[in-house]
């Protein structure tokens, strides 16, 4: 399921995961989604007696907001957001798709199982997988409808067939097999081997938060994020005080569970008096990669009345970056005001947080 569960949240057009399952497992299921930092994990939910049920039972937690709705099985474990994503926007533009693949076997129909009726046109077959995706107000009234009929499908989209309404095919892969019994599995290590990843180590993903506060003190020089800000006064701090690298810094040690700042730069040590907060993000930064994490982002948000710092900001990106070794396209970071409440609102100081993702392949 965790193979599954990341390609969805990795998906850019996908917003949110409802994930059905039987009622024992909700706790496994939500122990799950926190170790693996599956953050759009919106609802999980017990499911029914057929997958029918299960599936009117996703259907109903889904927001309402939501437009097209992507119906996959976790046992499928190798699609890819590519074929997430194609399948959405087929649906987008023609109401529902399913994923399919060309039947390569030859394939008879029998009456009664002894003997051959007819041997089926091979090039009008497609052996159908999921997703099987539709906009919401279609496979919700198919739904609707094969409840009132009592009817039972072999899948979601021959509900909406029955409704009259054209589903697309949209290529899938003979690799988006599913895993359901033992002679599965050895089929299953293959493709994975095959995609340099084996069942035992899909990435395990953390989230951290790093927050600071500094005052100003004038006759310092204020530093953020690795620009000097002339004439402003500076911030009050053992090392060079900026705040926004001391946030990131935090949020990486954070999430890698390591602690804060203070643990490995203490400011009753000489040694960081005054100390350049880019070298400390370095040297954080080094902290969380010798423990075998990789960066995936890191947001800012700095909260201050003054200075601007929008036109920095390019800057600033590039300064996180060169310090953390990632890219700068890994690095967000915006500002805001408080209106000129409390402390900061009154322009007493300056505060900062940060969130960082960072992960790992699974520890054996």
């Amino acid at each position: 399921m965790a193979h599954t569960l990341l390609v969805f949240e990795g998906c850019a057009d996908i917003d949110e995961i409802v994930l059905v399952v039987r009622r024992e497992q909700i706790s496994d299921a939500e122990a799950l989604a926190g170790r693996y930092g599956l953050t759009k994990v919106s609802a999980i939910v017990p499911g029914g007696r057929e997958r029918q049920d299960s599936v009117r039972c996703g259907l109903s937690a889904v927001s309402s907001t939501s437009q097209i709705v992507v119906i996959h099985d976790a046992a499928r474990p190798f699609i890819t957001c590519q074929a997430i994503s194609d399948s959405v926007a087929a649906a987008r533009e023609h109401g529902a798709a399913v994923v399919a693949v060309p039947e390569v076997d030859t394939v008879k129909s029998s009456l009664d199982g002894a003997f051959v009726e007819s041997t089926l046109q091979r090039e009008r077959l497609w052996a159908v997988q999921t997703p099987q995706t539709f906009k919401k107000e279609i496979i919700e009234a198919a739904f609707d409808k094969a409840g009132r009929d009592g009817f039972t499908g072999t899948d979601d989209a021959s509900l909406v067939e029955r409704m009259g309404v054209p589903v697309k095919i949209v290529m899938g892969s003979y690799q988006n097999i599913k895993v359901t019994t033992p002679s599965d599995i050895p089929i299953a290590e293959a493709i994975l081997k095959e995609r340099g990843l084996d069942m035992e180590s899909a990435p395990v993903y953390r989230v951290g938060h790093g927050y600071d506060i500094h005052r100003f003190s004038p006759g310092r020089r204020l530093l953020l994020g690795g620009v000097e800000f002339p004439g402003q006064d500076g911030l009050l701090g053992h090392s060079d005080a900026d705040v926004l690298l001391h946030a990131v810094a935090d949020a990486l040690l954070g999430a890698a569970g390591m602690g804060d700042i203070g643990k490995y730069f203490p400011d009753s040590d000489p040694a960081f008096k005054d100390a350049d907060s880019m070298n400390l993000l370095s040297m954080a930064g080094k902290v969380v990669a010798d423990k075998g994490w990789k960066i995936g982002n890191v947001d800012v948000t700095l909260v201050a009345q003054r200075p601007k710092l929008s036109p920095h900001v390019p800057q600033i990106q590039q300064n996180i970056a060169r310090a953390l070794k990632i890219s700068p396209d890994q690095v967000g970071v915006k500002a805001t005001t408080r209106e000129g409440l409390g402390a900061i609102g009154e322009g007493l100081g300056i505060e900062c947080h940060s969130v960082a993702l960072i992960f790992r392949q699974n520890q054996k």
